[in-house]
């Protein structure tokens, strides 16, 4: 499959005219249900109001991507709109995005696959000035939709966790020290560290979420003086004391998607990857937002 086979002249609006990113993503949702692609355009319309960081990737001041998981279409479906001048969205602080080129993607939760795979074409796609030149200079939809640069790029084959997975990823004993296991995520900059036996298997995961609750309860606990003071190896914690037990593993070669959506739905930020058991991989949700984009 290529672009091409997503970009249909009547889900394609030029010029568009809006001065805001708002108002440019409602011309765009309306032009989807103009051509029967949304089943439930207020579901759609509520959703992007809800205007989420993770929905909205800025290209520069080349183009924006808006990208929504929503049953409110049945079908991955995608709209595209180009400005004679710059739509913006105000960041705050006087800060603001500007580009010409909207595209909003739209597909079920049941589509995480082809959706991963759709929106990483797009963010490739458009991350060359020369093809958004080439988008830009359409005199209309039917121009844009028959673009052949569209039609020659091709989504790629769909990634596994294996694809994207740190290998050999650093681990802590459950009977390491917490302070010193802390140490090393503070030095390493990792957000969590997978917690392995002696056989390297994963029996808990720590991370900087049990290391607040932790840090919270001594400060709640104990007063200034006490807090000054190191504490005594007599009663030093171990990671098995803090970390937690229920970890959600996941297997090399389980589709990105897949996993993806469950860290999505699960609202979890890293996974370790195990084989027969063992530890040998990890993947964050750092790691899937770099290899969707490109980077």
């Amino acid at each position: 499959m290529n672009l091409g086979d997503f970009v249909a002249e009547d889900r394609v609006v030029v010029p568009l005219e809006a001065a805001s990113l708002p108002l440019a993503a409602w011309a765009l949702v309306e032009r989807l249900s103009a051509a029967g692609a949304i089943s439930n355009i207020e579901k759609l319309r509520a959703r992007v109001e809800e205007e989420r960081p993770e929905d909205i990737v800025a290209m520069g001041d080349r183009a924006f991507l808006l990208h929504y998981r929503t049953d409110a279409a049945a079908d991955l479906v995608v709209a595209v709109g180009t400005s004679r001048t710059p739509v913006c969205r105000e960041l705050g602080d006087g800060e603001r995005q500007c580009a010409r080129v909207i595209l909003l993607i739209v597909a079920p939760p049941k589509m995480a696959a082809r959706y991963l795979q759709v929106v990483g074409a797009f963010a490739r796609f458009l991350d060359k000035p020369e093809r958004v030149a080439a988008v830009l200079d359409q005199p209309d939809g039917r121009a844009l939709a028959a673009l052949p640069a569209l039609a020659s790029f091709t989504l790629r084959e769909q990634l596994s966790v294996r694809d994207i997975m740190s290998h050999e990823p650093r681990s802590v004993s459950p009977d390491t020290p917490l302070r010193a296991a802390a140490r090393d995520m503070v030095r390493f900059g990792l957000g969590g560290l997978p917690v392995v036996d002696e056989n390297e298997r994963v029996v808990g995961m720590l991370s900087e979420k049990e290391l607040m609750r932790h840090l919270l309860a001594n400060y709640l606990q104990g007063g200034a003086t006490q807090r000054s003071l190191p504490p005594s190896p007599a009663v030093e914690r171990a990671v098995r004391d803090v970390m937690t037990r229920q970890v959600l593993c996941v297997s090399p070669d389980q589709p990105l998607a897949e996993v993806a959506s469950i860290m999505t739905n699960k609202d979890v930020d890293r996974v370790p990857v195990v084989k027969e058991g063992r530890l040998i991989g990890f993947l964050t949700r750092g790691d899937i937002v770099r290899k969707l984009i490109g980077s």
